[in-house]
C-alpha cells in the first residue's frame, strides 16, 4: 500500500492518564522531519499526550538516545522516532538502514517499549517531501499513532 492509499492516521482513544512521550528527531533533513513532526504532534495532541522533543546527530543514533531514555531519570509512556535516509550513490544508505531499524528493534524488544518508528527510508528526496506532508498522508502522525496503539495495548495487558 502507498502512503497515499493509506488511511489517514487517527489517534487511538486511551483509558487512563494522560500518556507521556519522547519524540526523537534526526533532522539532518530538516524540513521533511520538521513535517514528521508536525504529524506526530497533530496525533499526539488529539489524544491529549504530552511530550518533549529530543533532537540527535542522525538515524543511527536513535536507538541510542532511547536506550539512554530508559537509563535516565525521566519517564515516558512511549517514544517516536523521526528521521530520513535518502539514497544516494555508496553503499552506506543499506548500511545506515539497515543498523537503524535494526537498532530500533533491538531496544524494543529487550526493555518492551511503546515505539512508533517514523525513520524515512527513501529513493528521493520527493519521496520523503510525500511522506511528511501536512495532509494528513504523514509518516510521522502514522508513527505517533503507532506507538500509542502499543501504549494502549500495554496498558490493556498490564505491562505499565
Amino acid at each position: 500500500m502507498s502512503t497515499i492509499d493509506a488511511p489517514l492516521p487517527t489517534a487511538p482513544k486511551l483509558d487512563g492518564p494522560a500518556p507521556h512521550l519522547l519524540v526523537v528527531r534526526a533532522p539532518y533533513y530538516q524540513d521533511v522531519v520538521d513535517g514528521l513532526r508536525d504529524g506526530a504532534a497533530r496525533i499526539l495532541a488529539e489524544a491529549g499526550a504530552t511530550f518533549d522533543v529530543l533532537d540527535v546527530a542522525g538515524a543511527l543514533e536513535l536507538a541510542g538516545a532511547v536506550r539512554l531514555a530508559v537509563r535516565g531519570s525521566r519517564r515516558y509512556d512511549g517514544f517516536v522516532m523521526l528521521g530520513c535516509v535518502v539514497k544516494g550513490d555508496t553503499d552506506h544508505y543499506d548500511y545506515v538502514c539497515d543498523q537503524a531499524m535494526s537498532g530500533l528493534t533491538q531496544v524494543v524488544l529487550q526493555f518492551g517499549l511503546c515505539l512508533g518508528n517514523g525513520l524515512l527510508t527513501v529513493h528521493t528526496l520527493q519521496q520523503a517531501y510525500d511522506r511528511s506532508r501536512t495532509d494528513g498522508h504523514n509518516k510521522g502522525a502514522e508513527a505517533a499513532a503507532a506507538a500509542l496503539v502499543q501504549i494502549k495495548a500495554a496498558r490493556w495487558l498490564g505491562a505499565v
